[in-house]
């Protein structure tokens, strides 16, 4: 990077982040990719997130001197990551001026930040519609161009301390420069270094080809650089980094499968696995804890599956979560664990009554996406076949498959098979990988199972 070149740091979350607010998922990663980095990069700065930094040893000190050094910040507060939260105030007592607060528009602002200008865009959880797209590019260009050039300072402290900025000797800015300089170009040992970033991609790429051993160690690599070198600093670790190591430990069945599932689920103890409410660690749980329960048959992970998928549905009310408590109500229904007829029937019941809330969540979904599919500007970038439109029809189309599966196994395990056998029909229409649909046609013979067992404990009764 030329030493001439302004840059640009931000400062986020990245992957998939809960919005305890809302309860809504939201993939910052295409809040960055799509909203943030194409205009710093068109204004004429060089882009940097924490997660593409090269460095050795703790992330800290290159943070901390990126903090320093940008000419500009772009601190993204959506979901309340307190991470953002600290290195936004760090910022703003390091440097008066050039830093833009920015946020996802349904999160609630806390009092101390209510007289620092947010500017506001709006995520859709698992997509950003284009016509957003197109508007904040808009915004955040202007206030880029903007705050380049103003003499007055944006940081708190220094508008209400009328605060001088602390003197820095020469010396010390030119090591803060060319500490920033080497660690944006990578410079040192570059081939042995590599970014959050790229490992995190290239973890993604292996898990999406079953390459499971691949994506543990390159998760396992990108978990150690959030790690400070002279402590084992769990609390510390990106839970998303978490998540990911624990889904391939999981799915790899290495050394052999239910090893492979006591080991994930060691791996999400690190989140506070007893007492967290966040989303996506109950529901990988639960899914481990399912698992456990149907090749071991303890019901202490029946018992925990369904404590940590109802976790996950009262939080989020969404599909995954409901589909599969309802069903692990029918495996208690028929355990050990229900000791009265009273107690089966609570939970045949209750697993219909979720099963029916989970068919309005389908239509739902589905008349959400069709509507922002429809919308004119988004046929437009269709046609232009543009990166973005490319990105968003086939994230669209996933989402829509799953809404077909989830159809499904809730109109199966309600009893309509003709509503069942059409979202089958409908699902397989569609494009989709082998496996997608092998999750399906698995489920449904275990329900298949269920309901025969139900049907022949009714008539004994």
């Amino acid at each position: 990077m030329d030493e001439h070149t302004k840059k640009c740091f931000v400062v986020m979350g990245f992957g998939i982040k809960t919005d305890f607010a809302t309860g809504r998922k939201l993939d910052l990663n295409k809040s960055y990719r799509l909203l943030i980095k194409p205009v710093v990069e068109a204004c004429g700065l060089v882009c940097i997130r924490a997660d593409e930094i090269v460095h050795s040893g703790t992330i800290d000190v290159p943070m901390y001197m990126e903090l320093l050094t940008a000419d500009v910040v772009v601190a993204d507060l959506s979901t309340a990551n307190a991470n953002a939260f600290y290195e936004l105030g760090l910022r703003h007592a390091l440097r008066p001026r050039t830093t833009i607060v920015i946020s996802e528009d349904k999160m609630p602002y806390p009092f101390d930040l209510n007289h620092i200008k947010i500017t506001g865009y709006t995520h859709l959880g698992d997509a950003i519609d284009f016509d957003e797209v197109e508007r904040f590019r808009k915004v955040l260009t202007e206030t880029i161009n903007t705050v380049i050039k103003l003499e007055d300072p944006d940081s708190p402290v220094y508008t209400f301390l009328k605060l001088v900025p602390p003197y820095l000797k020469e010396k010390i800015e030119q090591a803060a420069r060319e500490k920033g300089a080497h660690v944006a170009s990578g410079t040192e040992n570059k081939e042995e270094l590599q970014t959050l970033a790229v490992l995190t991609e290239q973890g993604e790429n292996a898990l999406s080809k079953n390459d499971f051993t691949t994506a543990i160690s390159l998760f396992n690599s990108a978990i150690l650089i959030g790690k400070s070198e002279s402590e084992n600093n769990k609390t510390g670790v990106n839970a998303y980094l978490i998540h990911r190591l624990a889904l391939a430990t999981y799915k790899s069945g290495i050394p052999d499968e239910v090893t492979a599932l006591y080991n994930a689920l060691k791996l999400l103890s690190d989140l506070d696995l007893n007492h967290t409410n966040d989303p996506e660690t109950v529901a990988l749980a639960g899914a481990i804890e399912k698992r456990l329960y149907e090749k071991t048959g303890d019901e202490t992970h029946l018992s925990a599956a369904i404590l940590y998928y109802q976790r996950g549905y009262y939080l989020l009310n969404n599909r995954y979560n409901g589909i599969n408590l309802a069903f692990m109500l029918d495996y208690r229904a028929q355990s050990g664990l229900c000791t009265t007829k009273d107690e089966r029937i609570a939970d045949l019941v209750n697993a219909k009554r979720i099963r029916r809330e989970v068919l309005v969540m389908c239509d739902n979904d589905w008349n959400t996406i069709t509507a922002r599919q429809n919308k004119p500007s988004m046929v437009d970038s269709i046609l232009k076949n543009d990166d973005f439109s490319i990105s968003q029809q086939a994230a669209d189309k996933q989402q829509m498959f799953w809404i077909m599966i989830n159809r499904a196994e809730a109109n199966f395990g309600l009893g309509n098979l003709e509503a069942y056998q059409k979202a089958v029909s409908d699902a397989q229409q569609m494009e989709h990988e082998k496996w997608m649909m092998d999750s399906l046609n698995e489920q449904i013979e275990k329900l298949k199972k269920m309901m025969q067992k139900q049907e022949i404990t009714v008539m004994q009764e």
